[in-house]
């Protein structure tokens, strides 16, 4: 396979975009580069029981932070050209190759779960820009509090892909030390790093210390109470915290105008501290927005929602069949925006690359599936008995019990010899 191919082409409608500016507490931001445009209001389309759906009133495109557009032109940007001013041809390349590799790995854990090696993948197809902007935008000393689906935050962060793909295989709980890359474990309960990220970030108040915590999730969490009760805590007590929500159109198969009457980033109004909408597909506007938020974060001044407007190429997990709610038109409009050809044209029209670099690539991406691969098959079994482990600190009679009815459960099977 290339490393800029795609999975298999799927989908099924399109994705209205969000009336709204971006703003900040009490003054109104500028965020993008281009002049919105009005559009208009479409007729309300009829939910259950003859409601209008939420968001049937439109009125306008929200504005979107962009820097590099779907055809690879560097556009300026007054406000945040700057944290991007430092960027030299190495870093473009640098950040080129963690996108491939991350979508590489992603494509062969992908095909690893539909071989039956892995129980369950959620693949970050086309959310790649996004999470290797945002993640390369953090220092060593900031902390991370991912959901499930940030595997290239994790590469970002140092952390070996192989690792992340245990817990989906069933052999163990999360198979890297949170506290070595400042990375937590993945979290599946939708929306509660929010709060641990919220908590955390607290800690490093009272602390004095002077690093930054950044918690994502996705647009469908953003309907979650956890996410509303992070927003509030964070906001009362002035957290260090950057909410980045992955908006990719999608949670599971209900669309985001039927979360939300407004652009999600606009939320953070009501809060009380600021938001902003970046082209997720687009890693320099990632890279600077993030560098942004996180600078207010360690300066004292607060939270930040940063809204990533992107799009799941492909389906919610491995278990999830997008064909049953999506157009195919909708993902070929996306697939116009793809993060990666996008970064590559920019790179070939500023002769920063040449076909040297990207053959190169292409081997290293084959070889980093090959590693995948056979570490995978390679992991060994969990130990049966592990689950009755560190319950109690010093034991406990149901537990004794659990585990000997366990221990006869296992011992009921042998094969025909007798064998154990």
């Amino acid at each position: 396979m290339t490393v800029e191919s795609t999975a298999a082409r799927t989908p099924r409608r399109s994705a209205g975009s969000k009336a709204g500016t971006a703003t900040g507490t009490g003054t109104k931001r500028t965020t993008t580069s281009t002049t919105s445009t009005t559009k208009k209001a479409a007729p309300a389309k009829k939910a259950a029981g003859g409601k209008k759906a939420a968001g049937a009133q439109k009125s306008a495109e929200p504005a979107l932070v962009q820097l590099l557009t779907p055809e690879g032109k560097r556009v300026k940007n007054a406000e945040f050209d700057r944290y991007v001013a430092d960027i030299t041809a190495d870093d473009l390349r640098a950040l080129y190759r963690d996108m491939v590799l991350t979508r590489r790995f992603d494509a062969e854990a992908t095909s690893l779960q539909r071989q039956g090696e892995l129980g369950l993948w959620a693949s970050l197809l086309g959310q790649e820009a996004a999470q290797i902007g945002s993640g390369r935008a953090l220092r060593d000393d900031d902390y991370v509090f991912p959901t499930y689906r940030e595997h290239g935050v994790a590469w970002c962060r140092g952390v070996d892909p192989t690792n992340l793909l245990g817990m989906f295989r069933g052999v163990n709980n999360g198979g890297w030390d949170p506290n070595g890359n400042n990375f937590h474990l993945y979290t599946i309960v939708i929306g509660s790093q929010t709060l641990h990220a919220t908590g955390y970030a607290m800690g490093i108040t009272k602390d004095g210390a002077d690093s930054a915590v950044i918690a994502y999730f996705g647009d469908g969490a953003s309907s979650q109470g956890d996410v509303a009760e992070a927003f509030t805590f964070s906001a009362v007590y002035n957290a260090p915290v950057v909410f980045f929500c992955q908006n990719n159109q999608w949670a599971i198969s209900e669309p985001t105008e039927r979360q939300s009457r407004v652009p999600l980033y606009q939320r953070a109004q009501g809060f009380g501290f600021p938001g902003v909408r970046v082209d997720g597909n687009d890693v320099l506007a990632n890279l600077a927005v993030t560098k942004w938020a996180l600078e207010r974060a360690r300066a004292g001044e607060g939270p930040t929602l940063v809204e990533a407007f992107t799009y799941r190429m492909g389906a919610h997990t491995t278990s999830d069949d997008p064909t049953r709610y999506r157009h195919d038109d909708e993902r070929a409009a996306w697939e116009a925006k793809d993060p990666i050809l996008r970064l590559r044209r920019h790179l070939e029209s500023a002769r920063h690359a040449d076909e040297g670099f990207f053959a190169e690539l292409e081997s290293e991406s084959e070889t980093l599936g090959r590693r995948v691969r056979e570490a995978v098959r390679a992991m060994p079994d969990p130990d049966h008995f592990a689950i009755f482990e560190n319950v109690y600190a010093d034991g406990h009679a149901l537990v004794d019990e659990e585990r000997a009815q366990f221990a006869a459960y296992q011992a009921s099977f042998a094969d025909e010899d007798g064998g154990k």
